[in-house]
This record gives structure tokens, sequence and C-alpha cells, in this order.
């Protein structure tokens, strides 16, 4: 079955567009990750709790859920260039409103608007690399694009952090206006348009809910991402109350966090697509190990530092390792198992940092450290009975 939308169009400058597209998944996802690092300061202005604050981050993700699959099927035959344009111009709307946002209220309406840009731009952006390059380079295109996502994942939360510091925390959201405007324009310049010739069809995603290997991909997906979330969410109080980090510190902290990730993300990148079941397996551990090493020993901030550094290379490879498990379950419906993967991407976004806060403001932040632990182990569990003798996802009867 092949769902994608055309064959590749005549692009004047193929990596250029393949560049645009990874800049537009950068700046959604640095978006959505933009609260993380700015939770303490964001929750103490706008007169909420911490736990409520959390809802930055799960009401978007929750919503982008929702969009990514149904994005892909209202686009129909809308040349997918218009589509991205619009959401990156709603995406600095967004921004800005959310950086005047005078309360709760208002910052919640504006991070709504989010979740519609990031289920949309994910969407759309995963399956375009087969548009924009030739046959025999559309694995790295993929990859690329998919990596904005990545670099986001673990770049976005210590810059913002970092602005936010610096700056206040209004002004990361007025950078992030100002890029999102600077990658809309890019997009204008650099991407041809793109007509489709056929379209998604409900039963697309029916007929790949079917397939084991893509159920234990989305399962292994909603466990690893909301575990991580469920603590790291909270990781400036984590830092800052547990392990006794002095807040001057927080922001070079998750910077050294990011460029562990970007490490990890590289790393999954080449080890993936040989082993992917065995890649999956050492993240699912290497968060695990994270979470109950912080319980154990993570009370100091030498040690809070370095349990971070893990964490952020653990993490670091998610995205690339999940999408590799997708791709490798059914490479012929790559768009519609792009729209699976970022829905329940976000899904495990949206309950993790819901259920973290729920969690924080009953048991303390050991507690999200233990729900992180649980989750993890549960997607450790499942890596160990997906495996066939090859060290690839168990077989299925087809795509």
């Amino acid at each position: 079955m092949q769902t994608q939308s055309s064959t590749a169009t005549a692009v004047a400058h193929p990596w250029l567009a393949v560049v645009a597209v990874a800049l537009a998944t950068f700046s959604v996802v640095t978006t959505e990750m933009l609260p993380v690092g700015l939770l303490t300061p964001i929750a103490h202005d706008l007169g909420t709790s911490t736990g409520n604050a959390g809802l930055l981050i799960s009401v978007p993700a929750l919503l982008a859920a929702l969009f990514a699959p149904l994005v892909v099927i209202a686009a129909g035959g809308i040349n997918r260039r218009y589509i991205l344009c619009v959401l990156l111009a709603l995406l600095a709307a967004a921004n800005a409103a959310s950086a005047w946002a005078p309360t709760m209220q208002w910052m919640l309406a504006a991070r709504l608007l989010v979740g519609l840009c990031m289920g949309g731009i994910w969407a759309i952006a995963g399956g375009l690399a087969v548009r924009l390059v030739c046959a025999q380079r559309v694995g790295l295109a993929t990859s690329i694009i998919f990596g904005g996502v990545a670099a986001a994942s673990v770049l976005g939360v210590p810059l913002s952090a970092w602005v936010g510091e610096m700056f206040g925390w209004r002004k990361a959201f007025v950078g992030m206006a100002l890029l999102s405007t600077a990658v809309l324009l890019l997009q204008l310049a650099v991407i041809p348009p793109l007509p489709v010739s056929a379209s998604v069809q409900l039963r697309h995603f029916a007929q790949q809910l079917r397939n084991r290997r893509v159920q234990r991909g989305l399962v292994l997906t909603l466990l690893l991402v909301a575990g991580h979330f469920a603590a790291f969410t909270f990781v400036r109080p984590l830092l800052e109350l547990v392990s006794g980090v002095s807040a001057t510190w927080i922001g070079a902290l998750l910077l050294a966090y990011g460029v562990a990730g970007v490490g990890g993300n590289f790393l999954v990148g080449v080890l993936a697509p040989h082993n992917v079941s065995a890649t999956v397996t050492a993240i699912a551990a290497g968060l695990l190990a994270t979470a109950v090493l912080f319980l154990c020993i993570g009370d100091t901030p030498i040690m809070g530092g370095a349990l971070l550094l893990l964490w952020g290379l653990a993490y670091g490879g998610v995205s690339v390792g999940l999408m590799t498990w997708m791709m490798q379950a059914a490479p012929r419906a790559v768009e519609v198992n792009s729209a699976l993967y970022v829905g329940v991407f976000n899904t495990g976004i949206a309950l993790g940092a819901w259920g973290g806060g729920r969690v924080l403001d009953q048991l303390g932040l050991s507690g999200t450290l233990w729900a992180t632990s649980l989750l993890a182990a549960a997607a450790l569990l499942l890596c160990a009975i997906s495996i066939d003798r090859r060290g690839h996802p168990e077989a299925d009867d087809g795509d």
C-alpha cells in the first residue's frame, strides 16, 4: 500500500528545501518545549501552581495528537507548500500572543493555537522528503527533517532557559516569534509548489493499526515519551529542590543536557538502521537508569548535573530511534505512519506532562521520578518481547 502524495518534484535547491522543512519542525517543537525551562517564572508571573503550569505542555501536545492524522486526511489535494506557510504564520502569531499573555487563560489560548501548528507541521513534514529529493536520498532527507524534531527536543529547553534567565521568559517567546517568521520567509523562497495527486484516507490508518510492528512501535513511543515528560517537565524544580542546584546554573546545565542529547541523536541515527530493537532497548534502559539513580544519588549538585547529562544522552535518540522503528515496520506507508507516530508522540507528551503535574502536586518531585521509572521499565519489557532472532522488531504479515 503506497500512500505517498506524489513523486519527487523538480526542486532548484533540494537540500536547502529539506533544511527549510527541518527548520519548520525545529521551530514548532522548540515552541512546544519552550515552557519547560521557564515553568517556575511563568507560574509565578501568571499566579498559578507549578503543577498547573504543566498544562502549557500537555494542552498543545494533546491537540497536536488529535490534529496530526486529521490534517493529513483533511489536506487532501491542497498544495503542501501553502499548508506549511499558513501554519508557520500561525505559529509566529501564537508565540507573540504568549509573549504578551497577561493571564494563565490567555496563555493557554495561545498554546491551543500552538497545538494546531504542531500537529499540522509534523504530519505534513514527515512525508515531504520523497517530494524534494531523488529516491536514493530519501532516507537522508527524512533523517534531516526529523533531526529538526530531535534538535528541538534537546536544545529547545536549554535555549529557552538561558534566554529566560538573561532577558525574562517573555523575551524567549518573542525570539521564537521572530524565528518562526524567518523560517516562513525561507519556506517561501526555497520550497517549490507541492501539489498532490493522491490523498490519504481513513482506511489507510485502520490498515496500519492492524500491523503488529506498528502497534508495538506506537506503544513504545507512548511509554518512553510519557515517562520522560512525567519528570522532565519539572526538571527545573527537580534540579533546584532535589539536587540543590543554584538558579544561576540551570541554563548552563540544560545547555549541557542539550549537547548530550544531540550526541545521543547522532549515535542513535547511526545505530538504529542496523538494529533498531537493540537501540530502542538501550534508550529505555538509559531512561530507567537515570530516574532510579536520581532517586538514589541525585541529591547533590554534582550528581544532579551528571545524571542530567545521562538523561540527555538517552532521550536525545528517542525521536530518531522510534521513527526508524516505524519506518522499518511499514516502509511503504511512511506518510500514514508519520501521522500516527506524531499523534502518539504528542499524546505521550500530554499525558506525561499532565500526569507528572498531578503526581507532583500529590507526591512531590520524587513521585515524578518513580512514574518515569515505571514507564521506562514497561518499555524495556516490551522491547524484550518484540525482538526476533535477527535483532529486528518481530515480523508481521506485511505493510
